[in-house]
């Protein structure tokens, strides 16, 4: 039996009020899992826990067995994590981004050199590889922080909104390449307010409101269990507020 890409048992995370409560979640070597929610939700702050960002107040996180905490670079070598609001050195051009993120890694050079050209080919930069990045659009920023995030060909992939600002073509080269990463062994984990893309890609799919899990299956199983042609109306379903909840925005 092959060890998950991703564990989370019991995962617990408090700010002013529970961001994240006993959390729950497997994730598989080869799968695409959609992790939603609300604004609030605590899907970010579940990512960054897994990332090394954040230390969860309760319960384990394993990347491939590898627990977070207990060896955090062991666990960071394995997985790459793409925020919502990625980090781009203006002054650098995209070829020089990636150098500097493949030197991180310690990536050989040639094989650093290839890779990037390869990336930056598929996602349509090649053309603008010595230009400076301060210069380019959101959609161009976030192809060369996607390249920068697949450049050391990580098991674990963590995307927080990877689509944000992409065309349509764009949009569809990296929805292929995680496809491809995904065939390949890879896991990927990605949150994403557009739910068709979630209904499209995702093997699995979790809906999380106020730190807790609320579904966990297929689009398929999904549909089986609550109805609904489409993924959004499963769920605005899930999420709505009930009387209880009326003023809890956590």
């Amino acid at each position: 039996m092959s060890v998950p890409a991703l564990c989370l048992r019991g995962v617990c995370k408090r700010f002013d009020r529970p961001a994240v409560s006993g959390l729950d979640l497997t994730v598989e070597p080869g799968e695409i899992f959609a992790l939603l929610g609300p604004n609030g939700a605590g899907k970010t702050t579940t990512l960054r826990m897994v990332a090394g960002l954040l230390r969860q107040d309760a319960g384990t996180i394993e990347v491939f067995g590898t627990d977070v905490v207990a060896e955090p670079v062991a666990a960071k070598r394995m997985l790459a994590w793409l925020p919502d609001e990625p980090l781009l050195y203006d002054r650098l051009t995209p070829l020089e981004f990636l150098e500097f993120v493949a030197g991180l890694w310690a990536i050989p050079p040639r094989e650093a050199g290839l890779r990037a050209e390869a990336l930056l080919r598929r996602l349509g930069l090649w053309e603008h590889r010595d230009e400076r990045c301060e210069g380019f659009s959101r959609g161009m920023r976030q192809k060369t922080v996607v390249a920068a995030a697949l450049l050391h060909e990580p098991r674990l992939l963590i995307l927080d909104e990877p689509l944000t600002g992409l065309d349509a073509a764009a949009s569809r080269d990296v929805k292929n390449m995680l496809a491809e990463r995904a065939a390949g062994g890879a896991a990927v984990v990605v949150t994403t307010h557009i739910l068709e893309v979630a209904e499209r890609i995702a093997d699995r799919i979790g809906i999380i409101a106020a730190g807790r899990l609320l579904e966990l299956g297929s689009f398929a199983q999904l549909r089986a269990r609550h109805g609904g042609a489409t993924l959004e109306e499963i769920f605005l379903h899930l999420t709505a507020p009930g009387p209880q909840d009326a003023g809890n925005t956590a």
